[in-house]
């Protein structure tokens, strides 16, 4: 879908959608643990249901009710699946792992730019844990079970991988632990599962550089709720401190998200009436397209830096979001793992591409508030990966938009 919006500032009351992180990792968990569970605000979107439908292949049961969903944990794990992680990476690196301790002879596909992003630290340990990979390319087979011990694994491309680890962990009845070979980017997304599993029943001992699953714990069915997404919440806060005045009305204060960080980054820049900043982007990686955004319309030059990791994401984001930036008129500079923002006072229209992906399409949509012509927003239903609604919601807060 190709959309033309007319540039207006946002304005009202919205309900942010449930967070993608967790649903997919309350799923997982419900669906390892022995009877059934009652999740409460469940995100569906395209990633969440490749995880749902990758969880029902290896036996468990899921049953949706609007954002209610009833899950029936594997009893008798499936013994051969075929799982299509769509372009989840998520579904890809959690999956991976727990259909590994299942002892589920899997096969794992996906489309778009999921097989070019790396699986090193499953390629190289599975082998050492009694699994094999058919092939070091998707799509990939894996054959034997995965059993425990020690897991030596970089923090430098994805906490992606520890959280299947941990999550795959308890399936393997042994004394588990992660150990950390570099620093771990994004440790918040590490520690967020940890709590989830901690609701379920498993409890994760953290260190400064390891992981650790005693033998013996396991997964229990419960009733859980699943919290408004921060991720989603910096959309609407960007837009605000750019001149809307949107108001989120269902965030969670003390909300574990790493991507929380949003709400003091922003409320700074207005704090400073709109003064450059410099944002170490390590442990918030899905926030960079935004504040890219929010560093357009700053005073002075801003630093994003500690990005690199986004160049292996949906799209290269940090090619992505400059180029379509620049063209309308921001001044952005990209380095391998940075992006030097000049702040400029208004944007002018123009024909963006969102490279299929939907962080990209959502942040050129709050930009177009500060635009003096109409914004051409090429593939912009890419949103269903992750916000479904998020142009119905961009229209019902005055947001103006024809399809092509």
């Amino acid at each position: 879908m190709d959309i033309k919006i007319t540039p207006s500032f946002l304005s009202g009351k919205i309900i942010v959608p449930p967070s993608k992180s967790i649903s997919h990792r309350a799923l997982i968990c419900a669906a390892l643990a022995d009877g059934q569970s009652l999740l409460h605000n469940v995100l569906d979107c395209e990633d969440t249901r490749a995880t749902a439908d990758a969880l029902t292949a290896l036996g468990a049961a899921i049953t949706a009710n609007g954002a209610d969903v009833t899950v029936d944990g594997i009893g008798s794990p499936a013994v051969n699946a075929d799982i299509d992680c769509r372009e989840s990476g998520s579904t890809l690196r959690f999956m991976l792992p727990v259909a590994a301790a299942l002892g589920t002879a899997s096969v794992f596909d996906g489309r778009a730019n999921l097989p070019n992003r790396p699986i090193t630290p499953y390629l190289d340990e599975f082998p050492k844990h009694g699994v094999t990979f058919d092939s070091d390319k998707m799509p990939y087979r894996l054959h034997g079970k995965l059993t425990g011990g020690e897991f030596p694994v970089t923090g430098d491309i994805s906490s992606q991988f520890i959280t299947g680890y941990m999550l795959a962990m308890p399936l393997t009845g042994e004394n588990c632990t992660i150990h950390l070979t570099s620093e771990l980017q994004s440790r918040p997304y590490a520690e967020l599962t940890a709590d989830v599993m901690n609701t379920f029943g498993v409890s994760v001992d953290i260190g400064t550089d390891d992981f650790r699953i005693n033998a013996g714990s396991t997964f229990k069915p419960r009733e859980y709720t699943v919290e408004a997404d921060m991720s989603q919440a910096a959309f609407f806060l960007v837009a605000n401190a750019v001149g809307g005045s949107t108001e989120p009305v269902n965030l969670n204060p003390d909300s574990k998200q790493g991507d929380r960080a949003i709400v003091d980054i922003v409320r700074e820049f207005e704090r400073s009436e709109g003064m450059a900043f410099d944002v170490n982007a390590e442990d918030i990686p899905d926030l960079v397209p935004i504040l890219t955004v929010l560093a357009c319309f700053a005073d002075g030059t801003s630093h994003i830096t500690g990005c690199g990791r986004l160049r292996i994401k949906e799209c290269d984001r940090l090619a992505a979001i400059s180029t379509e930036l620049n063209k309308l008129g921001a001044r952005i500079e990209a380095g391998a793992d940075f992006l030097t923002v000049h702040g400029v006072r208004e944007l002018h229209g123009g024909d963006c591409d969102t490279y299929s992906d939907h962080r990209i399409a959502m942040s050129l949509a709050v930009a177009s508030q500060r635009c003096t012509e109409p914004l051409i927003i090429r593939g912009a239903d890419c949103v269903s990966k992750s916000y479904p609604e998020f142009f119905t919601d961009f229209i019902k807060l005055g947001g103006k938009y024809d399809v092509i």
